[in-house]
C-alpha cells in the first residue's frame, strides 16, 4: 500500500506540474517571453512546484527534516543527474546570460542559505528574506524581457514581428491556445500538485520507519528524486527537440526557486523555526553549494556542457547517493569510502576545474 501510494503522489505530481507548465508556458509565451526567460521562470516556477508542495506540507505535517532535505536533495539532483543526463543526450549549449547572470545568482542563493542557517535553524525572518529574493528575481527578469522586447522592435522601426521560435508557434496551436484553457490547465496542475504532494509525503514517512533510517535520508534521495520528475521530463524532452536554454534555464531557474521559495514558503507557514539537522549543516548543504559553484568553470570552458561532463555529473551523483545510503546503514566501508572522496576524487575535480579555467583564453584564441 505504501508503495501505491508513493507512485499514485509521483504520477500525480508528475501530471500536474505537466498541465501547470504546458498551460502556464503557452500564456507566458502568447505575452513575448522569450524562450530563456520562460525557462528560467514560468517552466523553472512550473518544475519547482511539487518540491513547494512536499516541502510546505512536511512542515505543516511536522517534518522539517522531510522539507530541508527535499529541497537541498532536489538541487544536488537536478545539477548532477538532469544537467549530466541531458548533456549525454546532446551537448548543451549555454546562453552567455547563464554564465554571466543566473549562474552566479545560485550560486549567491545557495552562500546565502548556508550563512542564513549557521545557527542551525531557519526563522520566519530568514524565511520571508528568501521569499523577497525569489520575487525580486522573477520581477527582475520579467522586467529585463520586456525590456529587451522593446529594444529589439526599436532597432526593427517599431515593427511588432513575431518571434520565431518553437515555442511561439506551438503556443497559437491546439485546444490549450486560447487563455481560458490555459487558466484551466493551470488550476488544474495545482490541484494535482497539493494532492500528490500529500500523498508523498505520507508514504515517505511510512517508508521512513519501515526502513529504518531518518526522515533526511528519504527526503535527500526518494523524495528528492520524485519531486524532480518534472525537472527530468522538461529538460530531458527540451534537450531532445534543441530547446538547449530551456533545458539548462529550467535547471538553474530551478535551483534558485528551490532555495527562496520552497524553504522561504515553508519558513513562513511553519508555527515555529525550521531546525536544520546537523548532517545537512556537516555535508549535505556544502555539498549543495560545491556543485553550484562546480557549474560555473564547466559553462565557461567552450560555454556548453559536453558529454564528458555530463558522465561525471552522473558519476558523482552517483557517488553522492552512494554515500548517503553507507551512512544511512552505518556500514562498515563508510570510512574507507569517504576517505577515498576527500583524499583523492575532490582534489582530483577542483585541480581539473582550476585547469579547465585557466585554459579557456587560450581555447577562445584557439577558436579564433
Amino acid at each position: 500500500m505504501t508503495l501505491f501510494l508513493f507512485a499514485a503522489g509521483v504520477v500525480a505530481l508528475v501530471v500536474g506540474a505537466e498541465a501547470l507548465v504546458r498551460g502556464a508556458s503557452k500564456l507566458a509565451v502568447s505575452l513575448g517571453l522569450s524562450p530563456l526567460v520562460v525557462g528560467l521562470t514560468i517552466v523553472a516556477i512550473g518544475t519547482s512546484s511539487p518540491e513547494i508542495a512536499v516541502s510546505v506540507g512536511a512542515v505543516l505535517g511536522g517534518k522539517t527534516d522531510v522539507a530541508i532535505g527535499n529541497v537541498v536533495g532536489s538541487n544536488i539532483f537536478n545539477v548532477l543527474f538532469i544537467l549530466g543526463l541531458s548533456a549525454l543526450i546532446t551537448p548543451l549549449a549555454v546562453h552567455s546570460q547563464l554564465i554571466r547572470q543566473e549562474v552566479p545568482i545560485m550560486i549567491g542563493c545557495s552562500l546565502l542559505l548556508a550563512v542564513l542557517v549557521l545557527d542551525r535553524q531557519l526563522g520566519r525572518l530568514d524565511a520571508a528574506l528568501l521569499l523577497a529574493t525569489a520575487i525580486a528575481y522573477v520581477g527582475f527578469l520579467l522586467w529585463q524581457s520586456r525590456a529587451g522586447s522593446q529594444r529589439a522592435r526599436a532597432r526593427d522601426g517599431g515593427a511588432k514581428a513575431d518571434p520565431p521560435d518553437a515555442l511561439t508557434r506551438a503556443a497559437r496551436r491546439g485546444w490549450d491556445s486560447h487563455w481560458a484553457a490555459q487558466a484551466g490547465l493551470i488550476v488544474a496542475g495545482l490541484a494535482g500538485l497539493v494532492f500528490g504532494a500529500q500523498l508523498l509525503v505520507d508514504a515517505s514517512v511510512a517508508f521512513a520507519r519501515a526502513l529504518g533510517v531518518s526522515d533526511l535520508v528519504i527526503g535527500l534521495t526518494i523524495v528528492a528524486a520524485g519531486t524532480s520528475l518534472p525537472e527530468v521530463a522538461a529538460s530531458v524532452v527540451a534537450a531532445w527537440r534543441g530547446e538547449r536554454d530551456i533545458a539548462v534555464g529550467n535547471v538553474v531557474g530551478s535551483n534558485i526557486l528551490n532555495i527562496a521559495v520552497c524553504l522561504g514558503l515553508a519558513g513562513i507557514v511553519s508555527p515555529a523555526p525550521l531546525s536544520i539537522a546537523p548532517a545537512v549543516l556537516n555535508f549535505d548543504l556544502w555539498v549543495m553549494l560545491a556543485v553550484a559553484v562546480t557549474c560555473l568553470p564547466v559553462l565557461l570552458t567552450g560555454r556548453e556542457i559536453a558529454r564528458w561532463e555530463g558522465a561525471v555529473f552522473l558519476g558523482y551523483y552517483a557517488a553522492y547517493a552512494a554515500y548517503l545510503v553507507l551512512a544511512a546503514q552505518q556500514h562498515d566501508a563508510l570510512a574507507g569510502y569517504s576517505s577515498i572522496m576527500l583524499s583523492f576524487v575532490l582534489p582530483l575535480t577542483i585541480v581539473t576545474l582550476v585547469a579547465m579555467t585557466i585554459r579557456r583564453p587560450s581555447i577562445r584564441t584557439a577558436g579564433r
